[in-house]
Order: C-alpha cells, then structure tokens, then sequence
C-alpha cells in the first residue's frame, strides 16, 4: 500500500474549498492511505474527515530552523510517499518540494502551467478552476472539487444554540485577522441595530468570536456564542452556520463556509480581491464588491439584506 500526502496548511477558508479537492484525492487512490499536512489550527478538524487517512502538523518555523526542517524531513520520509498534492502552493512548499521529498512525484502550481504560462497569470483564475486543473493534469478525476460537502462536520448543537435563542437567527462575522485588517468593514454596530428595527427583532442576531476577538465580540449588540466561556471549536461552527437562517461576514474563512453551505447570506469585498477569484459566491450567498468598504453604507447592505433574505 502506497502513501499520499496533501498539503494544505490553511487558512479556514482556502482548506474549506479544498476539501472536494481532497475527496478528489483520496477517490483515485483508493488502495493508499492519504495524509494530510497542515497548520496546527485545523488538526482536529481534519481528524475528523472521513476521507483523510492521518494528519500531521506542521509549525512552519522559519526556514532557517534548520533542526526542525531535520525532524520535519525525517518524519516525512518514514511515510515513503509516492505521490504528493500540493494544494498550498506556496514559497515554503515549493522550498519542501526540493529539500524534503524530491523523490515523490509531485503536483503543483509549477507542475500544472502550460509552456510560457506563469504563476502570477494562472493565479489570476478562480481558485476552484485553478484546482480543478491541477488536479485533472494529474490524472485525478474532478467529481467533488466544486461540489464541497462539509456535512462530516456537523455536530449536535440543538442545546448550545437553545442557551442563546429560540428563534430563528442571523449570524453574523465582524471580524477578520490582524494581518488583513482591510477586509474588515466598520459599520457592523449600526448594521445590527438596523436590522433589528427592520425585523423588529424577529431575529436573534448571534456572533461567534474566534480567540482573539471575544472582548471585540462584546461590543456589538448581539449575542456572543462561547463553549464553557471559550470560542466554538471548528465543527461547531459549520453546525451554527448550516442553522443560521441569514449570515454577514467579511471576506473570511466562515465566507466559505456559508458558501459551501449554501447559505443565504452576504460577503463584503473592499478591492483586496474578488468574489470570482476566491470562488465565493453561489445563488443564495451573495457577494457586496466595492473599492474601498469605508464607503459601503449601512443602508446599502441592509436593503441587500431584505432584497435576498426571501
């Protein structure tokens, strides 16, 4: 029996979209057991996949960490795989492709573009054609790389979501990382107050802060979703997103989710990207596109909001 390795290191987002993908993977190597590399932040999740055969954690030190890159090489080369999928297509793993496992046959951006073809140019397409593509130059059969399936996931919340509403309710994400802070809007406070008036107050509107963004959370006039007063992990939240009736969010990895989903909802993009190129948008998950957010008016999104929760 063979071994494969995918590498997909994060964020949420793009390993969300990268899960038909996987599912790809495992169902043209069905006789090999298929692992997966990724950050440490999405182990458990993962663990969970039924399609995934193992997970093994990468730190991603600094490359010139020289010890870890060792024990990293070592613990790589017990595994002895055959093939490896480079979903991540980064500078750190095209540097792994090298130094780590350059006996494994390898599929990647670089293996994947047509003779005078760059990657600046092919990252320009959707990130979901641009996968499919690879895959398909690999000689995997694309059934489920835009079909995403997130329903392994799901967990029982019926009691956690009881502790906050009985209703049904919106979901909604103000938040967004420290390192892309211009994919946040700002107008998230006035946002909720106005629908609630609009609705009067026929919906609960909810938030669930990752962990570093409780104490922001509490600034919203919403309720904050905690698990024994600490963040919801990941499963828990492609449950609460798959109940919510509506959601809002930035350009975020609970986007995807709810794209995945199929939710109803809204994504808002300032000109960092696109819905087309981050493969987001879907009938019911509708995306806002301006050139700066700062500009985005409340009353803009909310008239969306009525125009698409229907």
């Amino acid at each position: 029996m063979s071994n494969i390795l995918i590498i997909k290191h994060g964020s949420l987002g793009d390993l969300i979209q990268a899960n038909g993908a996987i599912l790809d993977i495992k169902n043209s190597f069905k006789n090999s057991k298929v692992l997966l590399l990724t950050s440490n932040n999405f182990v458990d999740l993962m663990l969970k996949c039924p399609y995934i055969d193992g997970v093994i954690t990468d730190k991603r030190l600094p490359r010139w960490n020289l010890i870890y890159l060792f024990n990293l090489k070592k613990l790589l080369k017990r595994y002895n795989f055959t093939h490896v999928f480079d979903l991540q297509n980064s500078s750190r793993t095209k540097f792994y492709r090298k130094f780590l496992l350059p006996e494994a046959v390898w599929s990647s951006t670089e293996t994947t573009l047509e003779p005078g073809e760059t990657k600046e140019s092919f990252d320009k397409d959707p990130v979901l054609d641009r996968m499919e593509i690879q895959l398909k130059k690999s000689g995997i059969k694309t059934q489920n790389v835009k079909q995403i399936d997130l329903s392994w996931a799901f967990v029982n919340m019926d009691r956690l979501i009881k502790q906050y509403t009985n209703d049904e309710f919106f979901l909604i994400f103000p938040f967004c990382s420290r390192k892309h802070i211009k994919k946040k809007w700002p107008y998230y406070k006035e946002l909720i107050n106005k629908i609630k008036i609009t609705y009067k107050n026929k919906y609960t509107i909810l938030v669930a802060p990752g962990p570093n963004e409780i104490e922001e959370s509490k600034e919203f006039n919403a309720k904050v979703v905690l698990y024994n007063n600490n963040p919801i992990d990941l499963t828990q939240l492609i449950t609460l997103v798959a109940k919510s009736k509506f959601v809002i969010t930035n350009d975020t990895g609970p986007a995807h989710i709810c794209s995945h989903l199929k939710k109803k909802g809204l994504v808002l993009f300032g000109s960092h990207t696109t819905a087309k190129q981050v493969s987001i948008e879907t009938e019911e998950f509708k995306a806002i596109s301006v050139k700066d957010l700062s500009e985005l008016k409340v009353d803009t999104v909310l008239s969306e909001i009525e125009r698409n929760l229907n």
